[in-house]
């Protein structure tokens, strides 16, 4: 089936387009709908991933089960419940939206990292910190990090997030605040991670993000999926490499060997990565869930 690229609803007010999931206003709550856009290097791609939308949603919707200790803002994703107004989009909307609560978002991306890869592997490497942190001496890349470590960073719907300091974040969110999404962020991580275990995934990091809904802190957005997550395989995964990763890697690899300033606009993919990147984000619900992922 084509990639949903674009989610077009005549009549229904579109408050905004992010790098994978655009807004609809229905009143007294949001729709939002996963798109299959998928991003690297700070760039929204011209190829879409078909279905990426549908396992970002369904990720959402299975972690949210699991992680029910902390509330969320998610109504319901039954298209048969939906409101009338959206009965004719249904190819659009089926399997990859849900209708939430309308909350504020808190303006940092709460990230946990239980390994050290990525952003912070780089920066550890070059001044033996990361995040703020005073890490240990010897750690090598992919290396488990003695406890799991909460690092802030900034919201951006298009660019690069950017880690904060502690500092930042207080400033940002107050003490109060702070100390509540760091708490909730490290024990969303951690009862994933024994969850993931069980399937034989290790989750390297992921990121969170809240918002308030009548003074009360909630979980909202995506949840533990390929696109806001770094998933490893238990077996493949050993300190001073970079473990296979069930999400874009096949795309930033292809990407790679490109002769690409990795500017807009970027270069299209080819059928071979698109078809094995769709099939890494499926297996990556299936093996996590237990599920599989309704038919198309």
């Amino acid at each position: 089936m084509p990639a949903l690229l674009e989610c077009h609803l005549p009549g229904i007010n579109k408050l905004r387009s992010g790098k994978v999931r655009e807004v609809f206003d229905l009143g007294d709550t949001l729709l939002v709908v996963a798109t299959d856009r998928i991003s690297a290097f700070d760039c929204i791609l011209p190829t879409g991933i078909p279905r990426k939308g549908e396992v970002l949603t369904q990720m959402t919707l299975f972690w949210y089960g699991v992680l029910d200790f902390v509330p969320n803002h998610f109504i319901t994703a039954r298209f048969e419940a939906y409101p009338d107004v959206l009965q004719p989009f249904e190819k659009q909307l089926r399997g990859r939206s849900m209708i939430v609560r309308k909350a504020s978002p808190l303006p940092v991306e709460c990230v946990a990292r239980g390994y050290i890869s990525g952003s912070a592997w780089k920066e550890y490497a070059a001044t033996g910190k990361a995040c703020g942190f005073d890490l240990p001496s010897g750690l090598l890349q992919s290396s488990r990090l003695p406890e799991t470590l909460f690092t802030p960073a900034t919201k951006a719907d298009t660019g690069h997030d950017e880690n904060i300091t502690w500092s930042q974040c207080r400033t940002a969110l107050g003490d109060e605040l702070t100390h509540q999404v760091r708490g909730l962020t490290i024990e969303l991580y951690e009862h994933g991670c024994v969850h993931a275990a069980r399937a034989g995934v290790l989750i390297a990091d992921t990121k969170f993000e809240f918002g308030i809904v009548d003074g009360e802190l909630i979980l909202i957005d995506e949840c533990l999926t390929p696109d806001s997550s770094r998933f490893w395989p238990a077996d493949a995964w050993k300190p001073g490499t970079n473990p296979p990763s069930y999400d874009k890697q096949f795309v930033r690899d292809y990407l790679e060997t490109l002769d690409w300033d990795k500017s807009s606009p970027a270069p299209t993919l080819p059928d071979e990565v698109v078809c094995r990147t769709s099939e890494k984000y499926i297996e990556a619900y299936e093996k996590l869930s237990g599920l599989k992922l309704p038919a198309a």
